[in-house]
């Protein structure tokens, strides 16, 4: 159902006990496999173990807006598809598309690996046979980079992530299967920085994508991601000025604030990082945090307030994923103000428990109500 016919906007918290569900997963394994099928007008690599209802595919997408990142990531990206059953059959039947974008320090096969948590082919395959979801195409990139992950951001030290996946990806998607080539038949969805990527991109895109759905996104503040205890702040500074000392990469601690300065205050001139440290001789630097801050998305909300009221917006968090449910209520708060319609729900559970479990009951369904069919 298109945005445009009209949906009720309704937020929910929910305090149930937490439900247990099984998740099953399929034969699919993590190599690039050798086989190879084609599909529509282009060829893919296929898993000729997997047994998934569907086909599950692996290809290599070139990116020109990923080209000469700074970073030295390879441009040409991993992406894996998931095509639902009788789609090798039903060639006259296009189909809509998911963008399912995935986490920090995880990859396409985080959601497509024989053991992946969320599995998206087995969580497919299983709606689809208990008709809670319909037929869609589901894309996954892989947005792992030498910091763990590109925060799906657009600058010189990554690269533009938003235009490969806003442009490249989809027009490479759309030129080799049967897709609905239409807004109204898309949608982008996400777990934390997946979540993230998919509110940035999303609302930023809405002649891209029509329908969002954002699971516990991070970076959602102006604080996000920044170090704030006094051991953090002196690894974030001796990490930028000493980086040779750290050869298996950045303290744990300081991790994502390193990919967040990566992506939000690129720098050029300061190799070999290629960014600017939001501190400096143990103080916040007021020109870098308010470059990283621009990218938030409580920052940016009030810019896309047109494009968000023409979008089906849903998102959720757990509730003792304490800060990211106090930044995402904050959000739900700003789009109630602008009476943008949506949906937001917090229930039991953490970061990450009950994402496979959303993943089926939640998001799924979800898409199959929203996203437009031919």
């Amino acid at each position: 159902m298109s945005r445009r016919t009209g949906r009720s906007r309704h937020t929910v918290r929910i305090a149930a006990a937490l439900v247990a569900t099984t998740v099953l997963t399929t034969g699919l394994t993590s190599g690039v496999a050798v086989a190879g099928t084609e599909h529509a007008s282009g060829h893919a690599q296929s898993r000729p173990d997997s047994k998934t209802s569907g086909t599950v595919l692996r290809v290599k997408v070139a990116s020109t807006a990923l080209s000469g990142n700074l970073e030295g990531d390879d441009p040409e990206r991993d992406v894996s598809i998931y095509l639902p059953p009788g789609y090798d059959k039903n060639r006259s039947t296009r189909y809509p598309v998911l963008y399912m974008l995935h986490g920090f320090t995880q990859t396409d096969l985080s959601y497509f690996a024989e053991d992946a948590g969320t599995n998206v082919p087995a969580t497919a395959d299983r709606t689809l046979a208990t008709k809670t979801s319909k037929p869609m195409i589901i894309v996954t990139p892989n947005a792992m980079t030498v910091h763990g992950g590109s925060n799906y951001s657009s600058g010189a030290t990554t690269g533009d992530w938003e235009t490969f996946i806003s442009d490249e990806l989809v027009s490479y998607i759309d030129s080799h299967y049967r897709t609905i080539r239409d807004s109204d038949s898309r949608g982008i969805a996400g777990h934390s920085m997946g979540g993230y990527g998919a509110l940035r991109i999303g609302m930023k895109h809405p002649d891209v994508f029509s329908s969002l759905y954002v699971l516990s996104s991070c970076c959602i503040d102006a604080n996000s991601n920044i170090p704030d205890t006094a051991e953090e702040i002196e690894a974030m500074q001796d990490y930028t000025a000493h980086p040779e000392n750290y050869p298996d990469g950045p303290p744990s601690s300081i991790r994502t604030a390193v990919a967040a300065a990566a992506a939000w205050a690129p720098n050029p001139t300061k190799p070999p990082l290629y960014f600017d440290s939001p501190f400096v001789d143990g103080q916040l630097d007021p020109e870098v945090y308010g470059r990283m801050t621009a990218n938030r998305p409580l920052a940016m909300v009030d810019q896309y307030i047109g494009s968000l009221r023409t979008q089906n917006i849903a998102f959720d968090v757990g509730n003792a994923d304490v800060n990211i449910a106090r930044n995402l209520t904050r959000l739900d708060a700003t789009l109630t103000a602008y009476d943008v319609e949506h949906r937001f729900e917090v229930y039991e559970g953490n970061h990450g428990n009950r994402i496979p479990e959303r993943f089926e009951t939640k998001v799924l369904p979800y898409f199959s109500e929203v996203l437009e069919r031919r």
